[in-house]
């Protein structure tokens, strides 16, 4: 519903409060909410709150108001009383008008910058494994959030802090260096993300075969974690990377590389893009400066074995260690280095983290301490949490190797497209670089779509093949519905400078695809406000389906009205205009053609 007529019929009901009852009230007590479908109309007033003044029963209080409102406001064409519900119904022309000189506009949709710097910080890879099935989730989450917030005014920042050390890190370099024989991504033929992957998988079976043996010659389970030779190593071997030794740096710089060339590949697949990289290796240090000044503050304190901590008892979190004994960093350590880090870089008045609702504590504590430690910018940090992602086979772990790689799933989806599509008969005419194409935009939105349209905060179960259906609430159903639409106008040869027509009377398909397309800036707003790309994407879904509707019950291209013929055509350019900017916001493609 477009805002305007919203206002009017507030502003109105308290002034018909007013004449009828002699009362003043405020507009903040009059709530509108949709039509429900099996009534007439299309706005609907609660009418229960004004009966205290009216001293009425609530449906001859809806009766009058309604009355009232009919005579002043000449939108209206007619209205019903359900008990306390006035049920509003818009004329045809409020409708047509809408459609004229809103809905057709260049700008509609658009909204101006609102002069605030946003970071939305996503992806936050490990360099010791490829990206699996939930980090694309994050990717797709974050991407599409930082799109919507730009598209609502907001300055953004995209921005990617690379998990680029620590003990993890050392694990692939080990065994590579143990067990790896020189193999490189060219002498391989692995992605080089993969191949680093490969080794952190040989250190957990290698690591656990030590703990068996340990066990064996009667050690606990504990101890023989701690003392299994490999763990050992490996936290030598981090402490030299700390210590700045010549052939550890050396080593993981070569490793890193590798992986680096590979994310580009995977992000490059995905469409995601980021402004601004952070690496650990760079923001472990700057953390202990902070370290450094909650201890001068009393903030911190230190316990007998030098380790340092902070006492959050008091918000009904625990104590937290932000220091070890020996010096080394935790991860705490290192995220309050990045959030100064990030502050003094770009002073954003806001700062989204798109991470996993298994660090909720984390984040947590972390936006604590950071409040304590009196930083005024800690209040515009959020944690934008999102829940896990199965797969019907059951949840994925990395160290045993059954990761659902990003890749290979990317992969799968655009062969599953490619199926479907050929079966259905789609791709009549098509040249094979425009049939490639094709089945990656219809697999990738398939796979967009289908983790997008999920609240972020619900754990969801991707099915790939029910991802890629063609009429079932996914991507390919809105592509295709866009791919139609687009027909259509070039069967017309439409264009959409075309001037706009005034047909005698509208149909309910139209009024009602009209009045959900006039919405396209409130779901835009009530998805930036909630970080939420699921509003857009079941809205876009819901424009889909009408469209349908109105292309099977109403004639286009063949109306024998010109008029009815040009406003049909401008309503479905109107259509397909919102379904693409939709779908662009959440980064998926739409075809042209199918």
């Amino acid at each position: 519903m477009a805002n305007s007529i919203q206002h009017t019929l507030v502003e109105q009901t308290v002034a018909a409060v007013k004449a009828l009852y002699g009362a003043d009230i405020p507009e903040t007590q009059i709530a509108l909410q949709e039509t429900r479908k099996e009534f007439e109309g299309q706005i609907t007033i609660v009418t229960f709150p004004v009966t205290r003044f009216s001293k009425k029963s609530p449906e001859q209080t809806g009766t009058e108001i309604g009355g009232y409102l009919q005579q002043n406001i000449d939108a209206i064409s007619a209205f019903n009383v359900i008990k306390g519900f006035l049920n509003i119904s818009l004329s045809d022309s409020y409708w047509i008008s809408l459609l004229n000189e809103t809905i057709v506009a260049a700008d509609f949709g658009k909204f101006p910058s609102n002069g605030k710097k946003l970071m939305v910080e996503y992806s936050s890879p490990n360099t010791n494994k490829p990206l699996h099935l939930g980090h694309i989730r994050n990717n797709l989450l974050g991407y599409s959030v930082a799109e919507i917030l730009k598209a609502y005014g907001y300055d953004i920042i995209k921005a990617n802090l690379v998990n680029d050390r620590g003990i993890h890190i050392c694990k692939s370099m080990l065994a590579w260096q143990k067990f790896g024989n020189g193999e490189t991504p060219e002498s391989s033929g692995l992605k080089g993300d993969h191949l680093v992957g490969k080794y952190y998988v040989v250190f957990d079976k290698e690591y656990k075969k030590e703990i068996e043996a340990l066990k064996a010659e009667g050690q606990s389970e504990d101890d023989a974690k701690k003392n299994a030779p490999l763990m050992k190593e490996a936290q030598e071997m981090l402490r030299q990377w700390e210590a700045g030794d010549e052939a550890v740096i050396s080593l993981w710089k070569t490793m890193n590389e590798w992986v680096y060339a590979g994310f580009a590949k995977t992000y490059k697949q995905l469409g995601v893009d980021f402004d601004k990289y952070y690496y650990e290796s760079n923001t472990y240090l700057l953390g202990k400066d902070i370290i450094q000044e909650g201890l001068d503050s009393g903030v911190f304190f230190k316990k007998e074995d030098n380790s340092v901590w902070i006492d959050l008892t008091d918000e009904g979190l625990d104590q937290k260690l932000v220091l070890r004994g020996d010096g080394t960093s935790v991860y705490i350590t290192q995220d309050l280095g990045t959030a100064q880090l990030k502050f003094d870089e770009f002073g954003m008045n806001e700062s989204i983290y798109v991470v996993g609702n298994e660090q909720d504590y984390h984040f947590k504590v972390l936006f604590s301490i950071l409040k304590k430690l009196g930083k005024s910018w800690a209040e515009g940090l959020f944690h934008l949490s999102y829940g896990m992602v199965d797969l019907p086979s059951g949840k994925m772990k990395s160290r045993e190797g059954t990761v659902v790689d990003a890749d290979d799933l990317m992969a799968e989806m655009i062969d599953t497209a490619q199926s479907r599509t050929e079966e259905l008969g789609k791709t009549d005419g098509f040249s094979e670089e425009e049939k490639s194409e094709l089945y990656n935009t219809i697999g990738m939105g398939a796979l967009k779509y289908f983790l997008l349209k999920v609240d972020p905060k619900k754990r969801l179960l991707f099915d790939p093949s029910e991802s890629v259906d063609f009429q079932g609430h996914t991507g390919p159903f809105i592509q295709y519905t866009h791919a139609r639409i687009k027909s259509v106008l070039r069967k017309a040869d439409f264009n959409t400078s075309a001037t706009v027509a005034i047909p005698a009377s509208i149909s309910s398909y139209e009024r009602d695809l009209i009045q959900t397309l006039g919405e396209f800036p409130n779901v835009i707003a009530a998805s930036a406000k909630e970080f939420s790309p699921a509003q857009l994407a079941n809205y876009v879904y819901e424009i889909a389906k009408l469209y349908n509707k109105f292309y099977h019950e109403e004639t286009i291209l063949k109306a024998e009205d010109a008029d009815v013929k040009t406003f049909r055509l401008h309503l479905s350019a109107s259509a397909a205009k919102v379904i693409a900017e939709s779908m662009r916001l959440l980064g998926i493609q739409v075809p042209e053609r199918m």
